[in-house]
């Protein structure tokens, strides 16, 4: 069994506990009672006010490198992002393996008005309503967890609950996939959820098969200023960061930096 396979059983389990306490029902009159999502697309498209983006995670632990932070308050926390300038910021609410919860969703959302993520590893229509009642303005899709039939029906619920998908791939065949189903923002994540392995390589090799129109997400890998010039010269339009933002002094300064980096490789792109 690979890494991701033991995540998506526990993911399962867990999932199962909350749908005996709130049934799909409730769950999915929740959604469409909430409050109209933000528009993540327009937040991370390239423009002249925010050439690059900066996608900041809240995330406490992750199955590679066990404890990361505290964050005894995720709402300070997603403030500081978004005072330095984050498009999104993402919300791990996966508790067995990331330390996440609902919970630290809401506090974001009652924190920002920046849109906001629900990381998680979506098996199931009942979380993606679940992420709309909570306030969420994208859900992740993994490609590599999802048949294309699946993929494809969830990317469709995403939308007509006027979210937005973050379609992860990393292998050229999930980007074939991703494009297939009309993914509009696809993330290379240069991390193999089979094995953990690491290497931003991956997304300078896979970047070009991106189409045009699409927004192009590299995730993982981030460790400084340096890592977000070489994706963005590689062709990111924006990049998800948790561990370097999390373990570090400065959040806020943090997503201003990498910000700031990614944007001076866009300029320089189009002003040679």
């Amino acid at each position: 069994m690979s890494v991701l396979d033991d995540i998506i059983a526990g993911v399962r389990e867990d999932l199962e506990t909350r749908r005996a306490v709130l049934p799909l029902e409730q769950v999915r009159a929740a959604a469409l009672a909430a409050a109209p999502a933000r528009d993540a697309l327009a937040a991370l498209t390239p423009s002249a006010q925010r050439p690059f983006g900066v996608i900041s995670e809240v995330k406490r632990r992750s199955p590679s490198k066990g404890a990361l932070a505290d964050i005894p308050e995720p709402a300070r926390l997603a403030a500081a992002y978004a005072a330095g300038g984050a498009a999104a910021i993402s919300v791990l609410t996966e508790q067995r393996r990331f330390g996440g919860s609902l919970a630290d969703l809401d506090a974001v959302r009652a924190a920002v008005d920046v849109p906001v993520l629900r990381k998680d590893f979506t098996v199931d229509e009942y979380q993606i309503f679940e992420a709309r009642a909570h306030g969420a303005d994208l859900v992740l899709l993994i490609v590599a967890a999802l048949d294309d039939e699946t993929l494809k029906a969830f990317l469709e619920l995403t939308v007509s609950l006027g979210m937005t998908a973050l379609v992860e791939t990393h292998t050229e065949a999930e980007i074939e996939r991703a494009v297939a189903v009309g993914a509009r923002l696809i993330g290379i994540n240069v991390r193999n959820l089979k094995t953990l392995d690491v290497d931003n390589a991956i997304f300078a090799r896979l970047a070009g098969l991106i189409p045009a129109g699409a927004i192009a997400v590299a995730e993982s890998g981030v460790s400084g200023v340096d890592d977000v010039i070489d994706y963005a010269r590689s062709g990111a339009d924006a990049v998800l960061v948790g561990e370097a933002l999390v373990k570090g002094d400065d959040p806020r300064d943090a997503v201003s930096a990498f910000t700031a980096a990614g944007a001076g490789v866009r300029a320089a792109t189009q002003n040679p």
